[in-house]
């Protein structure tokens, strides 16, 4: 049961490394759904939820989940085990009906054969090797639905992932890659941020309270999380490729060259100003990278209001670069494509 007292469903969710706090936020907002335990599978933050009817609706507009599950069961591993006895408890049938229940909710309709894969995660392999894992559960799966046949790629997907050491969760894939991409963008670019990763940003400049800019947009990927967030959007990239491609995947916003150093805009224009940073591993700055940090966190500032918002992506940034007129206020550490790095906050005084 959630605090509605609404009969409710065991379900996860997976976000980007770092993502989990964000995604707690939003799931909270979406009313009817209750976090009940979290973690980390080694590549996706997890979240432990019960859902009620209305909640399960509201998870396909999540924008900070990469993906969403029915669960089956859940397990703790004790001394000895191995991946036939996780296996062997973590597949519940009785749980696996309601679970198959949800996921023709969410895909369309069930047929009595059916294909089906198992996708194993584990923080360690000294018990026992992942593929043992996978191999295990395939074969507990297809006792208990004898008509259906192992396959990839599959209709159905089975999960199952060390949430924690020792601690595992398995369920019903309901989503696909549609909701990681946001619907995909119509033209690609190197580099190109994740829709997640764009959305916690844009969720950090708060609510939507105007005009947000993006100074480098890239693909646009920011300006398509705030168009979505009900912003009215602006971007600027130095790279005429970028311009043109941003203007492609987000005809809603206002797009055109300039330098992020020194935008064109009039003092105070927006209410948040987000963006992911070039620093090196795509896209490099010209000269000295601390003194191009500096200028362009001016300008920034420059453009903010007071009361707005900067919401930037990038490894580091040293207290020394950062002008008077922004004020820290949250850091989130996450990894990307496997290297660290962080969405910072700054309220404009």
């Amino acid at each position: 049961m959630t605090g509605t007292g609404k009969p409710t469903a065991r379900m996860f969710v997976l976000t980007m490394p770092g993502l989990a706090l964000l995604a707690a936020r939003e799931l909270a907002a979406a009313g009817g759904v209750s976090v009940r335990g979290s973690g980390s599978d080694g590549r996706s933050d997890v979240l432990l939820i019960d859902a009620d009817r209305a909640g399960r609706g509201g998870l396909r507009g999540l924008r900070l989940a990469e993906d969403v599950f029915a669960e089956v069961g859940r397990t703790i591993r004790a001394d000895g085990d191995t991946a036939r006895s996780v296996a062997g408890r973590i597949w519940r049938p009785e749980r696996s009906a309601r679970a198959l229940s949800m996921w023709a909710e969410h895909r369309g309709p069930l047929r009595a054969a059916m294909s089906f894969r198992v996708v194993a995660r584990v923080l360690t392999e000294t018990s026992f090797l992942r593929t043992d894992l996978r191999r295990e559960l395939t074969r507990v799966v297809a006792r208990d639905r004898p008509r259906w046949r192992p396959a990839d790629p599959a209709d159905l997907e089975v999960w199952v992932a060390e949430y924690a050491p020792g601690r595992f969760v398995c369920g019903l894939r309901l989503s696909d890659e549609r909701m990681r991409q946001h619907g995909g963008r119509p033209q690609e670019r190197r580099g190109a941020l994740r829709p997640t990763v764009a959305a916690a940003a844009v969720c950090l400049a708060g609510p939507p309270a105007g005009l947000l800019v993006d100074p480098c947009c890239g693909a646009g990927t920011v300006l398509a999380e705030a168009v979505a967030a009900g912003w009215r959007a602006r971007g600027l990239d130095i790279d005429p490729a970028a311009v043109a491609t941003a203007r492609a995947n987000v005809p809603a916003a206002v797009v055109g060259a300039g330098d992020v150093r020194a935008m064109g805009l009039a003092d105070a224009a927006a209410a948040a100003c987000v963006s992911n940073l070039p620093f090196g591993w795509q896209f490099d700055v010209p000269g000295d990278r601390r003194e191009w940090l500096r200028e362009a966190l001016r300008d920034m500032a420059r453009v903010t209001r007071p009361g707005g918002r900067v919401v930037l992506l990038v490894p580091e940034i040293p207290v020394a670069v950062v002008p008077a007129g922004l004020r820290q206020t949250e850091r989130v550490r996450l990894r990307l494509l496997g290297r660290a790095t962080s969405l910072w906050a700054y309220d404009r005084r």
